[in-house]
């Protein structure tokens, strides 16, 4: 089924898997924090508030690709300590970025290039705010540094649960609210809710959140709790990192026992057939389960379908997951990977990329079978959390494409068509831009309603937003290697399509969009007209004036940021 011809390749001389694997574990560990000389932290941080331990911290992001080395960091002991620290940053003109597991690829924390000389103060959210209390039988009290992993084990324990969750378990609460995090999630044909889920993002499910904000009448920043029905809090639900959120209240529900199945058996040209073309498609799966993803490793045919499905009972060919992280060949990089990335990235050799790609689901079609994995039943935790920081670092593009239940197909179809004829025609004039994947998943939108709140407001800025005419969300995500040449040019031909062809398309905002043919983040047209115009004018207008409101210092913001939420 699948090319094994990178077995006969040697060992590239300075690189090894383990050297490789080293690379990752260093990437994947929490930056060390080293204690501040009190001398150098009065002369750099005059005043600085005395009680809350100030260091000295490296930043990376999750590829390694944005960094900053020699940053001011502190690890604020409560809520009442981060006001403090805001407080000190305005008074004098520091700037305050909230840092959790640095588990995204844009620059929403830290902008490349930020220096030990800019004042810049990282305020590390996972050391003390990991507070979690049931506020009630239907609702978690979760301090924002909290990780999903430990979120969803402590619902676990009390009979509760998420219908849909991110597959890392290291991102932490705080990070995932802030850009919209979400799982993979739809009800099947014949589902009825369940009280206190939702198939939208994870930002649906606060019912208030605790920030800290600029009031006007005091003249000063204070702490102050935003209920779901306020008007201001629908801007702070997604606020992509210019706000600074301490502690949230989430509704939540009875836990679901899931059964995952994974199979490798069906082609991309059946799975992503056109409507109507019968077989085993991906809306037929949507239809039976609601709960699928889509893994298509590049220049091959037969993806890695997961399909999940609501079981009380454990099916019959079933093995029984009593922990999360189900997929050791995915989560370990295997020896034939790691030498294949790393004669690609030392020797420049990225024509190995359909070798590569072929590589991975030769892994997967064997790891399933050698651990197990292909029939997986548990607590929800357990088959929804599955990627540890130990996995292949890739960079990664992201899209939303907002439309109809009854076109998911179509809309699956035309893309992957599409990306399949332009990798060809790339690697036909010997230029291979991507190496990783392409990702579907496929979500509910935030639906206010499923708060359970009268008057409950919609995340402004969610990338699942409802839009007039949509009820469903197909997640688009290409993966490729960092530094892969012709990435930028091909990523940004496919943000073109999509943008132009559907036009529900949103940006996923942890993720890489706003392509030029050379760089991301960067095209003016999509930053200042194509993701404004994807919220409509007054929506964005009205995000952009709370945000500024409620912190005109702009003190919780950054460059990136500045450019753009800004009123169009």
């Amino acid at each position: 089924m699948t090319d094994r011809s990178s077995d006969n390749f040697p060992a590239v001389d300075g690189w090894s898997r383990r050297g490789f694997l080293r690379s990752a574990a260093a990437l994947a560990a929490v930056p060390v924090l080293l204690a501040a000389d009190p001398a150098v932290a009065a002369a750099e941080l005059p005043g600085f508030p005395a009680n809350v331990a100030l260091y000295r911290s490296a930043y990376r992001n999750w590829v390694g690709e944005i960094t900053a080395d020699g940053l001011w960091a502190c690890a604020p002991a409560d809520a009442g300590q981060v006001l403090t620290v805001v407080d000190w940053a305005w008074r004098n003109g520091w700037r305050v970025r909230a840092r959790g597991s640095s588990h995204g690829w844009s620059p929403l924390t830290i902008t490349e290039g930020a220096a030990a000389g800019e004042q810049v103060l990282l305020v590390d959210t996972t050391s003390h705010l990991t507070g979690l209390s049931l506020d009630s039988g239907s609702a978690v009290r979760a301090g924002t540094g909290v990780t999903l992993e430990a979120l969803l084990t402590f619902l676990e324990d009390h009979g509760l649960g998420l219908t849909a969750a991110p597959a890392p378990g290291d991102l932490t609460l705080g990070g995932a609210l802030a850009i919209d995090a979400h799982g993979t999630a739809v009800p099947a044909d014949g589902e009825e809710p369940v009280p206190g889920h939702t198939y939208g993002s994870l930002s649906n499910l606060v019912l208030s959140l605790t920030a800290v904000v600029w009031d006007e009448s005091a003249a000063a920043y204070v702490l102050r709790t935003f209920r779901r029905d306020e008007a201001d809090c629908a801007a702070l639900l997604t606020h992509l990192g210019r706000a600074l959120v301490t502690e949230v209240v989430l509704r939540v529900g009875a836990n679901s026992m899931l059964r995952c199945v994974s199979r490798t058996d069906i082609p991309a040209g059946e799975l992503f057939a056109a409507p109507g073309s019968g077989g085993r498609t991906l809306d037929g799966f949507l239809r039976r389960s609601g709960r699928v993803e889509a893994i298509w490793f590049a220049f091959t045919e037969y993806p890695w379908l997961k399909e999940w499905s609501v079981a009380p009972d454990r099916p019959l060919t079933s093995r029984h997951v009593t922990a999360p992280y189900n997929y050791p060949f995915s989560d370990n990089v295997p020896t034939v990977v790691a030498d294949l990335v790393g004669r690609m990235a030392s020797d420049a050799a990225w024509y190995l990329a359909p070798v590569l790609g072929n590589a991975q689901l030769d892994v997967a079609v064997l790891g399933l079978t050698a651990t197990l994995s292909s029939d997986i039943w548990g607590a929800s935790k357990n088959t929804l959390l599955y990627i540890r920081p130990t996995t292949l670092r890739v960079g990664a593009n992201g899209y939303a494409v907002l439309t109809r239940r009854a076109d998911v197909q179509r809309v699956v179809h035309e893309f992957t068509s599409f990306y399949r004829e332009r990798l060809a025609a790339y690697a036909a004039a010997g230029r291979f831009p991507v190496n990783g994947s392409v990702e579907i998943r496929v979500t509910g939108l935030d639906e206010a309603s499923d708060a359970g709140v009268a008057g409950a407001q919609v995340p402004l800025l969610s990338a699942v937003r409802p839009r007039e005419g949509a009820d469903t969300a197909v997640w688009l995500d290409v993966l490729t290697l960092p530094g892969t040449p012709h990435a930028e040019a091909f990523l940004r031909e496919l943000e073109r399509f999509l943008f132009e062809r559907f036009e529900g398309t949103r940006v996923e905002w942890s993720k890489g969009w706003a392509y030029t043919e050379s760089d991301v983040w960067s095209d003016e047209e999509v930053i200042g007209a194509r993701i404004p115009e994807s919220f409509g004018g007054a929506v964005w207008e009205a995000a952009v004036e709370v945000l500024d409101r409620l912190d005109p210092h702009r003190v919780v913001s950054n460059g990136f940021l500045d450019a753009v939420l800004v009123r169009r």
